[in-house]
């Protein structure tokens, strides 16, 4: 049946802060379309929140990092009839190390799903989201805000997801849609196991849940800021960053990250 409840499509929703967005919008009466590699944990992960909230979920198994994989999935949304009028786009994976040591396919996909993929998701589902007044989530990271050696890419990836996601929101003044980067630094999910290791992760660890919550306080803020940091820490330090001489910046991260 139709529903009159706004309908929000996560990536990356298996695990870790898309399995506790699904979570907290589904709380809040959100239907969902949750979209991951892993069919099976998506399914369990529907039908725990469909019985718990009452919200129809969809779920999608999909592996965006490929070439086309935002049409794709805009195609197969709208062949079903989906509407989706809110967008959280949190899929993304970081690699460590240099440069010059890095698996070329692997920076290609990190690349791809970081920044083409959520750029084409954003624009697919954009005027809807507009039109409905709706919410868009770009996760980005604390990496954001300076330059982040031994992880230059993903730092890199992260930069253009803030400051895209800023523009958009600039641009969408007026609509009623909620546009927000959300910066997370150190959290306890899987993000670490696909790096693999937790030695460039810097300040206090927070949960999915933390990070989540505080996302959702600045969507539902007067003020509506653009970009938040999540963590009073991560908060303050980013600000330094962007304070600081760049060099200085630069050498901090690269002590920081080694």
């Amino acid at each position: 049946m139709p529903s009159s409840s706004p309908t929000t499509l996560i990536t990356g929703a298996s695990a870790g802060l898309g399995a506790e967005f699904a979570a907290q919008l589904a709380a809040r009466g959100h239907d969902l379309v949750l979209v991951a590699r892993r069919e099976e944990r998506l399914r369990e992960l529907a039908d725990r929140l469909a019985a718990d909230h009452g919200v129809l979920v969809e779920t999608i198994a999909a592996d965006l990092a490929s070439d086309g994989a935002a049409r794709r999935l805009h195609a197969e949304t709208a062949s079903r009839g989906i509407h989706v009028t809110g967008l959280v786009n949190n899929a993304g994976f970081g690699l460590k190390g240099a440069l010059a040591d890095e698996d070329p396919a692997r920076l290609d996909a990190m690349i791809h799903l970081n920044v083409a993929t959520l750029t084409a998701l954003t624009r697919a589902y954009l005027p809807d989201i507009l039109a409905a007044g709706g919410i868009l989530v770009n996760v980005a990271s604390t990496a954001a805000y300076q330059p982040c050696p031994s992880m230059a890419a993903y730092g890199a990836t992260k930069a253009y997801v803030l400051s895209f996601t800023e523009a958009i929101a600039h641009e969408a003044r007026g609509s009623g849609a909620r546009i927000l980067a959300i910066s997370p630094g150190a959290t306890r999910t899987e993000f670490f196991d696909e790096v693999g290791t937790e030695a460039m992760a810097f300040g206090r660890f927070q949960s999915s849940r933390q990070v989540v919550a505080r996302t959702l306080r600045a969507l539902d803020a007067r003020s509506r800021p653009t970009s938040v940091v999540s963590g009073r820490l991560n908060a303050l330090t980013a600000a330094i960053a962007q304070r600081v001489p760049r060099r200085l910046a630069l050498a901090a991260s690269g002590r920081a990250l080694r």
